[in-house]
């Protein structure tokens, strides 16, 4: 009989433990206006994450910069940013590391009546350009115009600005030509301009077959060394969040109002370049890929866009082994 008891209070003592056990919470910086707002709105509309390894806190983050201020001075956990920076950070001495999200890479946009078809048509003119100077397209684009004897930085004249203004720029035909990103892209791809090149293209261009993602999720890996079980539990939730969105058409209803878009077309196009991004591989011959872009960047601009650092940094890949 007392033994009984004692396995009775030995169980009720084991069961109040791990009902005490919390999940472990991932803080994750968010903008208002990106695409993950959609994953997370149809994580919520789908299952919710009442039966996930983790709890998810979302911090509001203002743009891209402010979010790599929140994950320095560790008020999230998690942020979405490109891998140059995260190699950058490495070779600083911090433990950053990325994961992708997405290869969605932006455009290169003109009139749908202008004259301009190819890169040798941007000499001389006005080309506005998203993300300032040492925005990673831009780089780009100027190698893909060396390779083709053209010097793209002295033979057109350059606007720097925030995609919203440059918009206004090209439809007000203050520019002839405009650099953005993805999604400002395809807002105006639906009322009728034409995309020269996306940013894939300029990186197909350059000889690089592989899909390379643009974005992707950036954490410390000391932190994800510590919650490995919960940061594989939220990437598998995110990736079938993403799914769904380009799978279901019921799935995306539910999420389209957030593109801040009341047109149908334009809503279509957003999703269509959204899935367009979706990394469906990522190994060695990727990363290699990730490494000649690297060396490409890293010759212009005097090295302000990778630093003195002439080579991508080991670790700037995560690795759940």
């Amino acid at each position: 009989m007392i033994f009984k008891i004692l396995l009775v209070l030995l169980f009720t003592l084991f069961s109040n433990v791990c009902l005490g056990i919390e999940k472990p919470t991932i803080r994750l910086g968010v903008l208002a206006s990106g695409t993950l707002a959609w994953e997370l709105a149809a994580i919520k509309n789908a299952t919710g994450l009442d039966n996930a390894g983790f709890n998810l806190e979302t911090v509001a983050i203002a743009n891209q910069q402010a979010g790599k201020v929140a994950l320095q001075a560790g008020s999230v956990d998690i942020i979405v940013s490109d891998w140059i920076w995260v190699s950058s950070m490495r070779a600083q001495g911090n433990d950053y590391t990325f994961y992708p999200y997405s290869a969605s890479a932006g455009g290169l946009l003109v009139p749908a009546d202008s004259n301009i078809k190819n890169l040798s048509d941007l000499q001389g003119k006005k080309l506005g350009i998203a993300g300032g100077e040492l925005d990673k397209n831009w780089s780009l684009l100027q190698a893909l115009g060396l390779q083709q004897g053209l010097n793209l930085n002295q033979s057109l004249e350059k606007v720097y600005g925030a995609p919203p203004l440059l918009n206004q720029q090209l439809s007000s035909r203050r520019v002839d030509a405009l650099l953005t990103y993805w999604q400002f892209a395809a807002r105006l791809e639906a009322q009728g301009y034409r995309q020269l090149m996306s940013g894939e293209d300029i990186i197909r261009a350059l000889g690089i077959t592989e899909t390379v993602p643009s974005l992707g999720y950036v954490f410390k890996q000391s932190w994800a060394d510590q919650h490995k079980t919960a940061l594989q539990d939220f990437l598998q939730t995110a990736q079938k969040a993403k799914d769904s969105l380009c799978d279901s058409d019921s799935a995306w209803q539910q999420v389209a109002d957030l593109t801040a878009s009341p047109d149908k077309d334009t809503q279509a196009l957003l999703r269509r370049r959204y899935c367009q991004g979706r990394v469906k591989q990522w190994g060695a011959n990727e990363q290699n890929a990730a490494e000649r872009i690297y060396h490409l960047l890293h010759r212009l601009s005097d090295n302000k866009l990778t630093g003195k650092t002439a080579q991508l940094q080991p670790g700037t890949f995560w690795s759940a082994d």
